[in-house]
């Protein structure tokens, strides 16, 4: 039995280390995004001071660990089998649940997760024992879960949620009203108080959270702090304040970057601090668990209770530094923790971009209610009031010849009110000790300071507060998913034991390989570097302009006519499979032809400025292949529909016209690729691939006759002719579009020649 048992120990140490990688890459979001947001610091700068902080974290979580062992049930209430149960459903749970969120790129709260994972899971084991117990009732619930702990942490996670999001805009808002986007001057006079209040908030904030649950620092320094706070604060203010300002008249310090950068520090720290619990804290436990068991040789797992785990319990230093150099490897590694950070930036961008969230009715009328009460309010204000607020949030035009992706998504003076702000409310949490989530307070300080500093406009506003959304709805479906599959879990291995531990394993292992595989892919097609066969490849490639519009051309004029080919067979023979295929491919290269006429006007500003006559040629490729796509897909999706519902199969004639019109299509497909491809423009090839366009217009023209006939002879019904009729439009439009695609590529090209366009990237 203890061999069993030593097993599972060991398998909880395996899964800490899987839930180490998915909750860092989730959890880097919390203090890399204002540095990356700001480009305070090259990459590998910041993911250094990350680092440290990190491992100076790693070993203040000791005091942590309590809330694994007994801050959501009685442990003295559960056997040491039962314990080991919920230990095992944990853990299985928190690793499915966190890479999830990190292959869908939405940040969540680690402790959200591990709270409602550790409730599922002891609330499953009580059900089982009070139903096997004949004067338990399930109203003696509540004497094995400790309620008011958890009540209390869930309430201090919802509301620290909303005094983040409006701490963070009113800070923001008076800061931006000092400093203005260009701060420079104002700086010279202010920026050493500004950081000295900055570094102060965040140096206590270091103290709070890291002394106290630090592995060893003693209880006489820990009471010294407390009783001393007041004069630390003071103290390193004026401190602080000094060195700054001494440093900017001797060296001409960048304070803003040292705020930045002390404050990804300090968050990384109390990450680590606060957080590791989360990944560690349940094998920990189920450690110190067995180490009991097996110091009571012949006892059984059923009856022995926990008692042992009520009492502090120092975790081993060596264990925590080991946890903290997983973190500090996952934190350079790991992509998916890139995507995480990559969507909190994106909803904070003071620059205009592709929105990664569309639009929600609710976000749609929140915006129309704010517009309207900030008409209200403007009748109120005087007008030179307004005007001068205007000055104070004027925005600096972006410099000229940087490319889109160096522009910082946002000023360091954000970046430190985030980071300053976010560090205050943990600490004042903290010293509450009122339980909190650092995702949560840092996500909704960035939120609150991205609104007040007005980069939510209403070209964005409504994408921006979809995405808000969707991440609060995330934390909340966390809170539901971790109770449920926990709570699953544990039933599941209390019924089954050993066999479903297996099952489980083998689920979560197929799991996380899955969208390992998953988001692969999906970086792969945002690089577009890479494609497994030419009729795969993506429209959107790198280089220079010119080599991107040729690439895009080519690969639209050559992937065309296959899919055109597999709708026309699918239909021909009713291939659901080939059908479903297809709408996939031509709403992939519809989505691709949308981010390329998105990006529009960054592109255009990048031609130089004596290609006037360039421009509109550039904008009518991308038109012409935005209509492609458009054509492409109002054949595909009525197709595979057709199909999809059983509606009647087409007549011989239809099927043997469309052959007809895919031959010929093909042919025209191929006679314009090749003259893209060689750049050859000579008027006699030319005339010949616009005489196949006649010939293909003709022919649906005479197939669009011979269906009204059809109709009229009652051969086919309406859906059958909704169908064919919408094809052959479609593919006429589809025509005309490729036709001008070969002028407008022809016209860039030969303009191209002549004109200068800048070598930068897209």
């Amino acid at each position: 039995m203890e061999n069993f048992y030593l097993i599972i120990v060991v398998v909880l140490f395996a899964l800490a280390i899987s839930d180490l990688i998915v909750g860092v890459s989730n959890d880097a979001v919390n203090f890399l995004n204002s540095a990356f947001g700001s480009k305070a610091a090259p990459r590998w700068a910041i993911l250094a001071i990350a680092s440290l902080g990190v491992l100076v974290g790693a070993t203040f979580s000791s005091g942590m660990m309590e809330v694994a062992r007994k801050g959501i049930f009685h442990p003295d209430q559960f056997y040491f089998a039962e314990i080991m149960i919920i230990f095992i459903a944990v853990m299985l749970t928190d690793i499915i649940l966190l890479d999830f969120y990190n292959t869908v790129g939405l940040p969540t709260s680690t402790t959200v997760s591990i709270v409602f994972e550790l409730l599922g899971a002891a609330v499953a084991v009580a059900v089982v024992k009070i139903m096997n117990s004949s004067d338990q009732t399930i109203l003696d619930l509540g004497s094995y879960i400790n309620s008011a702990k958890a009540l209390a942490i869930i309430t201090g996670i919802l509301l620290s949620v909303v005094i983040a999001f409006f701490s963070g805009a009113l800070v923001q808002y008076v800061s931006r009203l000092i400093f203005t986007y260009k701060f420079e001057k104002t700086f010279k006079y202010f920026g050493a108080l500004f950081g000295g209040f900055a570094i102060t908030a965040i140096t206590y904030f270091i103290l709070i959270k890291g002394a106290k649950g630090s592995s060893f620092i003693t209880k006489e320094t820990l009471s010294w702090i407390k009783e001393n706070t007041l004069t630390i604060i003071f103290v390193c203010f004026v401190g602080w304040t000094v060195v700054l300002q001494a440093l900017v008249w001797f060296v001409r310090l960048n304070i803003l970057k040292v705020i930045v950068l002390v404050g990804t520090f300090a968050l990384a720290m109390a990450f680590a601090g606060n957080d590791l619990v989360n990944f560690i804290g349940v094998p920990l436990a189920g450690f110190k668990s067995f180490q009991a068991f097996i110091a009571n040789p012949g006892t059984d797992a059923y009856g022995m209770t926990m008692e042992i785990l009520n009492d502090k319990v120092k975790t081993e230093t060596y264990l925590l530094i080991i946890a903290g150099l997983i973190m500090t490897i996952t934190l350079w590694f790991s992509k998916k923790a890139r995507t995480v950070t990559e969507t909190e930036i994106g909803l904070s961008n003071q620059n205009e971009g592709e929105e990664k969230f569309g639009s929600s009715f609710f976000a749609r009328l929140l915006v129309r209610r704010s517009l309207s009460a900030n008409s209200s309010l403007k009748s109120i204000l005087p007008v030179k009031f307004q005007e001068g607020i205007q000055k104070r949030f004027a925005k600096p035009s972006a410099p000229a010849g940087i490319d889109k992706k160096d522009v910082p998504a946002f000023d360091m003076i954000r970046a430190s009110v985030n980071l300053t702000v976010a560090s205050i409310l943990i600490s004042i949490g903290t010293s509450l000790k009122l339980p909190l989530s650092t995702t949560y307070v840092t996500f909704m300080v960035a939120m609150g300071s991205s609104l007040s500093d007005r980069a939510w406009d209403r070209d964005s506003a409504v994408y921006r507060i979809t995405g808000v959304l969707t991440v609060i709805g995330g934390w909340f479906f966390t809170a539901f998913f971790a109770f449920t599959a926990a709570f699953i879990f544990a039933s599941l291995i209390n019924w089954l034991g050993g066999y479903a531990i297996i099952g489980l394993l083998v689920v979560a292992v197929a799991f996380v390989v899955r969208s390992h595989v998953f988001h692969k892919r999906k970086s792969k097609g945002q690089d577009s570097a890479e494609e497994i066969d030419e009729e795969d490849a993506s429209i959107i490639s790198k280089g220079e302009i010119l080599e991107q519009l040729t690439h895009a051309v080519s690969v639209v004029t050559t992937k065309i006519p296959k899919v055109y080919a597999k709708i026309v067979n699918g239909l021909a023979f009713e291939e659901r499979g080939t059908l479903k295929e297809s709408l996939k491919k031509v709403r992939k290269l519809d989505k691709e032809a949308k981010s390329l006429k998105d990006q529009v006007p960054f592109v255009v500003q990048k031609l130089s400025e004596d290609s006037i006559t360039t421009g509109p040629f550039y904008v009518q490729l991308l038109d012409y292949l935005r209509e492609i796509a458009h054509s492409i897909n109002f054949i595909a999706e009525p197709a595979f529909d057709y199909v999809d519902n059983n509606h009647k199969s087409l007549v011989p004639e239809q099927i043997n016209e469309l052959n007809i019109i895919q031959t010929k299509l093909e042919d025209f497909f191929k006679t314009i690729n090749r003259l893209l491809n060689d750049n050859d423009y000579d008027l006699n090839q030319i005339e010949k691939a616009f005489g196949k366009q006649k010939d293909l217009l003709s022919s649906l023209s005479k197939f669009r006759k011979e269906q009204i006939r059809r109709i009229k002879a009652e051969k086919v019904g309406t859906r059958n002719s909704v169908l064919y009729l919408g094809i052959i439009n479609e593919t006429k439009n589809l025509v005309l579009y490729s036709g001008n695609l070969l002028k407008a590529s022809r016209d860039f090209t030969t303009t191209n020649g002549v004109i200068d366009l800048t070598n930068d990237d897209l």
